[in-house]
């Protein structure tokens, strides 16, 4: 609806637009729990405790061990685009933010309400919602850009049966990021001519992507490239604990196949897509498809494990814990910074009331000192210091305020009076 005023034309409130944009993310989820309804229903619940049953302390302290090198590398990758992009962020809080994000993307639907909370808490954090949004958008681009390339470069290892599903796979992530690039492109030739406010939020965002990205290619995508290995190893943890005893030159292109199939936005957790594919994958290199499934599942397992620290860093933040945390020093820290903050503004209506002298008792004169003025003029406050005769007294005065006398007391040191 558009509403016309004697000040322009402004957008009016839409009926239908909520439920236009929600459709999108329940439709993908959707997808994904048909996908996951369907992989549990084919295959035997054998399949499923198997996983189950081959978690032990090992594997545990192994997941934890490995999600913590690959969670410091995300989030070593993100730091590098947000410092080029001119946002503030401290290594310790992109830690934390990352790993409170692969926990909410791990444990709610849509595998990516997670990296949505990263970018809003940062941009909100460093002061620019926008560009804080934009450095996580680039930050996850380089990511599928670098896990596509190496599908791609992987695809000739896979086996022929796999070849069809490889290149569905492979074709899906890339073209994501072509079409993103391509349309991008396109805009901003299009726009050229008018520069609509779109063109220019567009323009913000390649400037962004050529500081933060390609202006820091190398380590950028060195970083994403050691994060890959990190979750290949995880992979590959999960497959020799289903009793996989196959090489890892044979396992790897599955491996990545399977995480193509995961970075997919249609999957509840990251869980769906995987199973099926991992399944296809392994059923055509020989391994068994209700192994493939094992496998899926106790990588899904490990993933959760090491995103654990992720749970303790939401606890740290919660609003009851930060209210607890605070109950007790702050209602004396904010009586102490009143007093003070209404000292200085006390002091601050003095200096700047136009000479006017403190605030005095009933006689005229300040409470227990029998100040009187001087009556020459004397010397102004600055001038008045170490140096002042101390049968003179004191000069309480400064830069902008009447001066006062104060009588020296009985016992102040002084030269005798004649």
């Amino acid at each position: 609806m558009t509403t016309t005023t004697a000040r322009g034309t402004r957008e009016g409130p839409r009926t239908g637009g909520a439920p236009t944009r929600r459709w999108p993310v329940w439709a993908r989820t959707s997808a994904g729990a048909a996908i996951l309804a369907a992989v549990v229903w084919w295959f035997p619940g054998g399949t499923f405790t198997d996983a189950f049953s081959a978690l032990g302390a090992g594997p545990v302290l192994t997941a934890l061990g490995v999600g913590a090198a690959t969670t410091v590398l995300c989030a070593a990758r993100w730091r590098e685009v947000a410092l080029g992009v001119g946002l503030r962020l401290p290594f310790r809080r992109a830690v934390a933010d990352y790993y409170l994000s692969v926990f909410l993307n791990a444990v709610l639907p849509a595998g990516v309400l997670g990296d949505v909370n990263r970018a809003v808490g940062h941009g909100r954090y460093s002061g620019d919602l926008g560009r804080g949004v934009r450095a996580v958008v680039l930050e996850r681009m380089v990511g599928q850009a670098v896990l596509a390339v190496t599908g791609a470069v992987l695809l000739l290892a896979l086996p022929a049966a796999l070849l069809g599903p490889g290149l569905w796979a492979v074709g899906a992530t890339s073209g994501a990021v072509a079409a993103v690039v391509l349309a991008a492109v396109i805009g901003l030739r299009a726009g050229r001519a008018r520069e609509p406010r779109w063109w220019r939020a567009l323009r913000t965002a390649s400037a962004d992507a050529r500081s933060g990205v390609f202006a820091r290619w190398p380590r950028v995508v060195l970083l994403s490239a050691a994060a890959l290995a990190g979750h290949v190893t995880l992979f590959a943890v999960a497959a020799r604990l289903a009793g996989v005893t196959a090489p890892l030159p044979q396992l790897v292109p599955l491996v990545v196949l399977a995480l193509l199939a995961m970075s997919l936005p249609v999957n509840v957790g990251g869980w769906g897509p995987r199973e099926a594919v991992t399944a296809l994958a392994f059923g055509a290199a020989g391994l068994g498809a209700a192994t493939g499934v094992t496998v899926s599942v106790l990588y899904g397992l490990l993933s959760l494990v090491a995103a654990l620290p992720g749970a303790a860093v939401l606890v740290s933040r919660s609003p009851l814990r930060r209210r607890a945390r605070g109950a007790g020093p702050a209602p004396t820290a904010r009586r102490a910074g009143g007093a003070a903050g209404g000292g200085r503004l006390r002091a601050a209506a003095g200096a700047g009331s136009g000479g006017l002298p403190p605030r005095t008792g009933g006689g005229g004169e300040p409470p227990g000192t029998g100040a009187r003025p001087l009556p020459d003029g004397g010397r102004d406050g600055a001038e008045a210091g170490a140096g002042a005769d101390p049968r003179r007294g004191r000069d309480r005065g400064g830069p902008g305020r009447r001066r006062e006398f104060v009588a020296p007391t009985p016992n102040q040191a002084g030269p005798e009076r004649r």
